[in-house]
């Protein structure tokens, strides 16, 4: 096996030189910031020039309102409410009543005995 070559720290500070980070530029137009060579999202210009239409403009806006509306929605927050309700008191009795037999036994839930659950496990 051969013997590598030594390594000093002046060494590996030179190698580091190069790992600086840089900071961001960002270009002011009018009120808006950006970053350099990108379109600004809110007028649609790029080098003085309109690139996205008015109308494209108003339609992502209002698509914007949309979800936000959608996010002041309380149930969107993780709130529950049952998916099906009967007012009839009659389906409702017959919906909570589990069948008996070999069906009913694939529709009350879960099996008694599961293989890999050791037989009669709950």
């Amino acid at each position: 096996m051969s013997v590598r070559m030594r390594h000093t720290s002046s060494h590996s500070k030179n190698r580091r030189s190069h790992h600086a980070l840089r900071s961001a530029s960002i270009v002011k137009d009018g009120e808006n910031l950006r970053l350099p060579h990108r379109l600004d999202e809110e007028t649609g210009m790029y080098r003085g020039k309109q690139i996205i239409p008015a109308e494209e403009l108003k339609r992502r806006e209002e698509r914007a309102k949309k979800r936000e509306q959608k996010s002041e929605n309380p149930l969107a927050e993780g709130v529950r409410e049952p998916v099906h309700q009967t007012e009839d008191p009659i389906a409702a009795e017959k919906a909570t009543t589990k069948n008996e037999g070999l069906l009913g036994r694939f529709t009350k839930g879960r099996a008694k005995a599961r293989s890999g659950f050791g037989g009669g496990a709950s």
